[in-house]
């Protein structure tokens, strides 16, 4: 059996942003027309070094792709001086489960969550949306300005980090790349970055909210990416009150997404809130933004349609540019 590999700089070649929120468009709509298979992610805990490994399988029969994800994410590592997070994609063929391929993980999920804001971005805010704000400094908040500038004419981008000399790497390292303008002001806090701005992204992994949802203007379109956990928020409830609130997966955020379990068990909203998944509106099924002066909320918690999406993508434009390196099994 062969096996195709692809690093780190072999996916970023292969899966350039524009196509992956292409892709991601449709991973949405066939995960909302019922045209994929998804297992709630299953989490095994390593409760005797801190850490947890995530599998998430899927198989999408509108595009015939079918992965499985594996992250592990050890915050003792930091300790060990390695990466917090390891994770790897390993594409199948979907007519006989033969494996076609190993993807490094990181890589694609930083592009594939970042493309599906890119996606939300371009389904949900406003046409003229040209100041960003962004919450985090790492690789998520990367991907993140990537895929909004790939989708919008932005003008101005802010970007606010607990860790400062962070945010200033961030600033120096993203600043002119592709559509991303010259200069990134380095924010004093996050209500400084999100004031008046047109789109906030925020990719942290907050426990408590990042800014007060008083401060959002009229208009304005949020992508929330970072807490995948429910002991984990981004926003307040005053932002999802304010909000079009709009989901990846349902089922998945209820189950995962403390920027909306924990108003819900406080009695403070009701599912109702929630309006639509993305791939709803992409499909016709449902509207999306009715007025300029709305404000729109994208809450991710990253399911394996993207990372099935993805990884297909990958291997496609590998093969035709001789990227990776092939392995006999």
């Amino acid at each position: 059996m062969q096996l195709h590999i692809l690093s780190g700089d072999d996916v970023r070649q292969a899966l350039p942003m524009a196509q992956a929120i292409s892709g991601m468009k449709g991973a949405y709509g066939q995960l909302s027309a019922g045209e994929a298979t998804v297992p709630l992610r299953t989490q095994v805990a390593v409760p005797s070094y801190g850490g947890v490994s995530i599998f998430m399988p899927a198989y999408l029969s509108g595009s015939d792709d079918l992965a499985v994800k594996i992250v592990s994410v050890f915050p003792e590592n930091v300790q060990r001086q390695i990466p917090t997070i390891h994770g790897l994609v390993l594409a199948l063929d979907a007519k006989t489960g033969r494996p076609l391929a190993l993807l490094e993980g990181g890589t694609l999920t930083a592009i594939r969550t970042g493309a599906g804001s890119g996606a939300a971005t371009d389904v949900l805010a406003r046409s003229d949306a040209s100041v960003v704000a962004i919450i985090g400094s790492g690789v998520q908040a990367r991907t993140q300005l990537e895929a909004v500038c790939a989708v919008r004419d932005v003008r101005e981008v802010r970007v606010y980090s607990l860790h400062a000399e962070h945010a200033r790497t961030f600033a120096r390292e993203m600043a002119g790349q592709g559509p991303i303008p010259d200069v990134i002001q380095v924010a004093d806090s996050a209500a400084r970055a999100v004031r008046n701005a047109d789109i906030i992204c925020t990719a942290t992994t907050a426990s408590h909210p990042v800014f007060s949802g008083e401060l959002l203007s009229e208009g304005t379109h949020i992508n929330a990416v970072g807490s995948f956990r429910t002991d984990m928020q981004e926003v307040d409830v005053t932002t999802i009150r304010r909000s079009l609130v709009v989901v990846d997966s349902r089922d998945a955020v209820l189950a995962e997404a403390g920027d909306l379990v924990a108003p819900l068990e406080a009695g403070e909203i009701d599912e109702t809130q929630i309006h639509a998944e993305l791939g709803q509106i992409i499909n016709g099924e449902r509207r999306g933004r009715s007025s300029p002066e709305q404000i729109t909320y994208f809450k991710s918690v990253g399911v394996a349609v993207q990372d099935a999406v993805a990884a297909s993508l990958a291997l496609t434009n590998a093969r035709r540019q001789g990227l990776g390196a092939i392995v006999e099994l």
